[in-house]
């Protein structure tokens, strides 16, 4: 149980570690709005992290294996990515053009829905978790349902656990830096954004 734990908590923060769309939401949410609004996006992803895992757990791989199903979620997600990269990116020049009211912050409710909604964006990781889960099986890591469980639980907590810590880091250092600074950080991340969106759609249209 220990060890599926320990797997669990690592996968969480491996997949929640990598630089995507979510952790430069994530990163800069927290520079403009505080460690509060990261916090609800990284609550948000971890949820989406768990439940995608559960469905690959209990076999929903095969529904993004039907062609038709691939396609049409596929570009769901990209499109929401790259509409919301597009609204950050004008948040900037928004910024700048003097639109943006005094004190106006990123309520923590708002950016958990819009975490939910940015991280099913991707429904194609159902498929990755349920091989995660098969190996781990094959190494009986998980080759139960108490350990699989557990290793569920581990994932969560890990996801979360490292969103905790960019969005404390990114939060502080927020208060640190310019309104300039903070708009050259709005600009970055709705363009990495947008281009994780346009990959998703580039990948969803090539497998066709």
């Amino acid at each position: 149980m220990a060890t599926a734990l320990m797997t669990g908590l690592g996968l969480g923060i491996f997949v929640a570690a990598q630089v995507g769309p979510i952790w430069l939401l994530c990163a800069r949410s927290s520079l403009r709005y505080g460690a509060r609004s990261g916090l609800a996006i990284g609550a948000g992803a971890a949820i989406i992290d768990f439940v995608y895992a559960v469905l690959g757990v209990a076999g929903a791989s095969q529904l993004v294996q039907i062609d038709a199903a691939r396609l049409a979620l596929g570009l769901v997600g990209a499109g929401f990515l790259l509409v919301l990269g597009g609204r950050t990116m004008w948040h900037a020049m928004r910024v700048r053009l003097g639109g943006e009211a005094e004190g106006e912050v990123l309520a923590p409710a708002a950016a958990f829905r819009t975490s939910l909604a940015a991280t099913a964006s991707n429904p194609m990781t159902i498929a990755s978790w349920a091989a995660v889960f098969s190996a781990a099986s094959v190494g009986h890591v998980a080759d139960h349902t108490s350990g699989a469980a557990v290793m569920l639980v581990g994932i969560l907590v890990g996801s979360f656990a490292w969103f905790a810590v960019l969005s404390t880091v990114t939060g502080r250092l927020g208060r640190r830096l310019r309104t300039t600074h903070l708009r050259i950080a709005d600009g970055l991340a709705g363009a990495g954004i947008s281009t994780f969106g346009g990959i998703l759609a580039w990948r969803t249209l090539r497998a066709q």
